[in-house]
């Protein structure tokens, strides 16, 4: 071994070790999973609630939080947002009543996000837009739910943009379990916000947000840290006693520091006073949020006689999806608060999804044998985390 190479690994190795010493220290703040039971929840909720009395209160109380989000996630270490945008947009079909396209964006050097454009057949001169992440599923930006609700909101005006989880689909640059999977996906999220933003057609007073499971996790996330979202609709995850499953959710210390303690209720909550529908059911961790968490977030929304922009729909005999009663309630939504045209989707005794054409998955992927990785991509974890270096 030449002292060059060995000089490398030394320096590699003092990296890595640096790296787990910093995320040992942070496992001790973690929240995961179901982190407490609904009961201890319920005080929990009753605790917050006792340290704040009025706006001015809680607004300290939100930046304590905001920042916990924003530190804990490392989310301040991160590239600079360039405005310089590396977009790639292709393949366009023209289905009924939107379009659907192929949608590849540089989030920072070497690193792509992946997923799909969708859109009216006319676009007016200033039009709505909706971000929509997506939940656990391997390659569920492919799946129906995702492409009908995005087809739909399309139709009814919006430019979408249908974006993959980290190392899911098209976005294989690291796997799924990388230890900063949540700062990636939530500074992904933020670049397709720059991406839409920076379109002359869309107007930056109606910019949604949705997803379902881990994709409402990615929805009240970015929504509690940008406020250049200006309506949200996090479905099937926002709960007292439950903080996320999965790496990307929970496996940075978002929820806990040296000198606060949150939970997924009060991040939903820094949302306010902007526009927020929490959809809710009967058999997953989200069934006490009509008597637990809505009721906190109502609170919290009084403080801006903002009470009606904050509604909660719960469905007690569903289970854990997005399914087409959870997507009808967010269409009404986001209709009022975007300015969509519901009239637009068929409708009779509930919307007619029919007129999606559902594509085969092959058909949605935008890196295959002619369209391949661009050359300069990051590779593996170890790339990306060597790129980042986050401390």
């Amino acid at each position: 071994m030449n002292r060059k190479t060995y000089k490398t690994l030394v320096l590699l190795a003092a990296f890595w070790l640096a790296f787990a010493s910093g995320m040992k220290a942070q496992e001790n703040m973690l929240c995961q999973g179901r982190h407490w039971t609904e009961d201890e929840a319920n005080l929990k909720m009753k605790e917050f609630a006792q340290s704040w009395n009025d706006r001015e209160s809680w607004e300290k109380r939100a930046t304590v939080v905001r920042e916990g989000i924003i530190e804990g996630m490392k989310l301040n270490q991160m590239p600079e947002r360039s405005s310089k945008l590396n977009v790639t947009i292709s393949n366009a079909r023209k289905m009924d009543g939107y379009v659907v396209e192929n949608f590849i964006m540089e989030s920072f050097p070497g690193f792509y996000i992946t997923g799909n454009l969708y859109r009216p057949h006319e676009l007016k001169s200033k039009n709505p837009a909706i971000l929509c992440p997506h939940g656990h599923l391997k390659d569920k930006r492919l799946k129906a739910d995702v492409q009908i609700r995005s087809a739909a909101f399309a139709r009814m005006g919006a430019i979408v943009v249908a974006y993959d989880m980290v190392g899911f689909a098209d976005s294989k640059q690291v796997t799924h379990d990388i230890p900063i999977a949540l700062v990636l996906q939530t500074y992904n999220s933020q670049r397709v916000l720059d991406y839409l933003l920076s379109r002359g057609d869309v107007d930056p007073e109606r910019i949604g947000v949705t997803g379902g499971s881990g994709g409402g996790t990615q929805t009240f996330m970015l929504a509690a840290i940008d406020d250049r979202i200006k309506v949200s609709a996090p479905v099937v995850q926002v709960s007292a006693h439950f903080f996320g499953g999965c790496v990307c959710e929970s496996g940075m210390p978002v929820h806990k520091s040296d000198h606060h303690q949150t939970n997924n209720v009060e991040i939903a909550a820094l949302c306010a006073p902007r526009p927020m529908l929490i959809v809710s059911n009967g058999g997953d961790w989200t069934s006490n949020t009509p008597l637990i968490e809505y009721p906190y977030i109502q609170k919290v929304y009084a403080l801006y006689n903002a009470e009606h922009k904050a509604e909660n729909v719960h469905l007690p005999l569903e289970k854990h999806d997005y399914g087409p009663s959870k997507r009808f309630a967010v269409y009404n939504f986001f209709a009022h608060h975007l300015g969509l045209d519901k009239n637009k989707l068929p409708y009779n005794y509930g919307y007619d999804e029919s007129f999606v054409t559902v594509l085969e998955p092959d058909e949605l992927r935008v890196f295959n044998k002619k369209n391949q990785l661009p050359a300069n991509a990051l590779q593996g974890n170890k790339a990306v985390m060597k790129y980042l270096n986050l401390k």
